[in-house]
């Protein structure tokens, strides 16, 4: 039977404890799995010091070096991938076969990047004779990196993945709540070799811990996965020290369904996909807009759909989704839904608590909300889905563009002219076509507008881990 992780800090290649600790609880029955260390300023210096001196190191390093480093945690997170589950499952309350497709996407993020390192090009820029003009792609040094409770493994893998491959190293701030996965990303990369230093793990009280990385002149990029309020202080703090930013920021994210496709078919779909990870996703279909010829069994089909969903504690097998990660989660989804009632909205299921131990809210449907419910405006972040009735594309592009997030997007529908009309007009970073994923390792993932800026995954995802350098080159004197 796998156990939960003895949870250190890892600096400068070792783990330690520290006197301070704060609990990580399971959600599925509010237990205690263990106590976390919590870094003082000591450690943060200590971590900063490391990481100037593993770049050193790592950023002469060979790519294909690098690369090799890197697929070898990979395979370990790949053998290790029920213990990693386990602990993801524990404490984010993910129904187990759902935390086992996590750490997989987590080593998928790493092998990409481990063959990017190889491809990390600069160009030679045509010139008259006797002066040659190119320029180069280097790391651009010591990354201060945060990154969010939702996804424990895949989304710190992100972040060291595209910082390593540059040949970074990365001072990585994990979710308090949910620190297993990062423990494990570390444990990996220590048994594969990684030199002391290029790899720093601290937790703590986010705020203090982002307030004295920002401005440390050995800081050189902050990348960070989480709120838009959050995301814009940090920009802000780290502007005022003249700072490059790395944003993945909040959604709402918009679906469009068309009346060329099965209604019943696309209910399903969208009410399973829905539920994911209890609806704490940035990218969760949320605000479904559906043509009115199809409006009613498309209704019909996902509220069935997600009213049977098998609500339980996520190391159980037969669980399709486990409880939302903490209290404050369940008097957001509670607010909402009763907000939504009062301002005459339908709520065919769901909208309450299960039960009064652990954190478990029922799969929820709200229809015919009106725009200017709370739910309209803010990210529920849980496992409620609005779905709202339109005359024609024109009026759900509109809506779907109505919020200032713009982070994922979806269509279902199988008409070219409307798929060229979405591309054209929906404003979001990642937009999808007849599947609710937004993103894979191989393509470029972020937001526009309120969303953030910057993209993780592709081959563009390593750019913004570099700097550019231009060399002119004159033959002689």
């Amino acid at each position: 039977m796998p156990t939960y992780p003895d949870l250190k800090l890892y600096i400068g290649g070792k783990w330690r404890s520290t006197p301070e600790t704060m609990p990580v609880l399971n959600p599925a029955d509010e237990s205690v799995l263990g106590l976390l260390p919590i870094a003082r300023q000591s450690d943060l210096d200590d971590a900063l010091q490391a990481a100037a001196e593993g770049l050193k190191v790592w950023s002469c390093t060979a790519p294909r070096k690098r690369a090799e480093i890197m697929m070898r945690a990979s395979s370990l997170l790949r053998e290790r991938n029920e213990d990693v589950a386990f602990a993801i499952s524990s404490e984010l309350g993910k129904p187990i076969r759902q935390a086992r497709l996590e750490v997989i996407r987590g080593c998928e993020f790493f092998e990409w990047d481990a063959g990017e390192a190889q491809r990390l090009y600069g160009r030679v820029i045509p010139s008259e004779p006797g002066i040659r003009y190119m320029t180069v792609r280097q790391p651009i040094g010591v990354v201060a990196a945060f990154s969010p409770w939702n996804f424990p493994m895949s989304q710190p893998a992100r972040k060291v993945a595209g910082a390593l491959a540059a040949g970074c190293s990365i001072i990585l701030k994990a979710a308090e709540e949910t620190p297993g996965g990062a423990i494990h990303i570390a444990r990996a990369f220590h048994d594969a070799g990684l030199p002391p230093g290029v790899l720093n793990l601290v937790f703590g009280i986010p705020s203090v811990i982002s307030d004295y990385l920002i401005p440390q002149d050995q800081t050189r990029l902050i990348a960070f996965t989480g709120s838009t309020a959050v995301g814009r202080h940090l920009t802000s703090l780290a502007g005022r020290h003249g700072k490059p930013v790395l944003m993945e920021l909040g959604g709402h994210a918009p679906v469009i369904v068309c009346d060329d496709v099965d209604p019943h078919q696309a209910g399903i779909l969208s009410a399973t996909r829905k539920v994911r990870n209890s609806g704490q996703v940035c990218t969760s279909p949320t605000r479904f807009f559906v043509h009115e010829r199809v409006f009613d069994r498309f209704v019909d089909a996902f509220t069935r759909q997600a009213a049977a969903t098998v609500v339980g504690n996520g190391i159980e097998e037969k669980t399709e989704m486990g409880p939302v990660a903490n209290a404050r989660r369940l008097e957001a989804l509670t607010a909402l839904s009763e907000d939504a009632l009062a301002k005459g909205a339908r709520v065919l299921t769901g909208g309450q608590r299960i039960g009064d131990k652990g954190y478990f809210f029922a799969p929820t449907v709200l229809a015919n909300v009106p725009d200017h419910a709370r739910v309209m405006q803010e990210e529920p972040f849980g496992p409620m889905a609005i779905i709202n009735r339109v005359a024609s594309l024109d009026d759900a592009i509109a809506k779907a563009n109505a919020l200032p997030f713009g982070l994922a997007a979806y269509g279902l529908t199988h008409s070219a002219a409307n798929v060229d009309k979405m591309i054209n007009l929906v404003e979001a970073g990642n937009l999808s076509i007849n599947t609710l994923e937004a993103s894979v390792a191989e393509t470029p993932f972020g937001g526009v507008k309120a969303s953030g800026f910057g993209r993780e995954g592709g081959e563009e995802g390593l750019l913004h881990y570099t700097v550019v350098k231009t060399v002119s080159h004159k033959m002689e004197l």
